[in-house]
């Protein structure tokens, strides 16, 4: 199994906030050492590696995971929780993996 983790450089130079906080949180739990490869998705260079292979995966946002399998299969993981239970065999909170879903869809609210 091959693991890439994709973050992105916005526009401005700055680096993604949510970008950040997921690689944080890839650290702090040990799991960053299961990451094969780290590429950047430079909003200012349509030719970086992570936006040609974000428009090759049609990941639309980032931070995302690709993981090419054994097997030759490919999966996109545009959510940390979903990626992590179902890849690196770690549970999240609800609580944590709701907060993500809610900051990741914006058209979504509290009940």
């Amino acid at each position: 199994m091959h693991i890439t983790f994709v973050k992105k450089i916005l526009a401005n130079g700055s680096p993604c906030r949510k970008c950040h906080d997921v690689e944080q949180r890839l650290n702090d739990t040990g799991q960053m050492s299961r990451i094969d490869e780290v590429i950047i998705a430079d909003e200012r260079d349509p030719s970086s590696a992570g936006m040609l292979l974000a428009a090759l995966v049609k990941a639309e946002r980032a931070p995302f995971f690709v993981v090419d399998t054994d097997e030759g299969e490919r999966r996109v993981y545009t959510v940390y929780f979903k990626f992590a239970k179902e890849i690196l065999g770690k549970s999240q909170s609800k609580k944590d993996e709701g907060k993500e879903i809610l900051n990741d869809n914006p058209d979504l609210d509290f009940i």
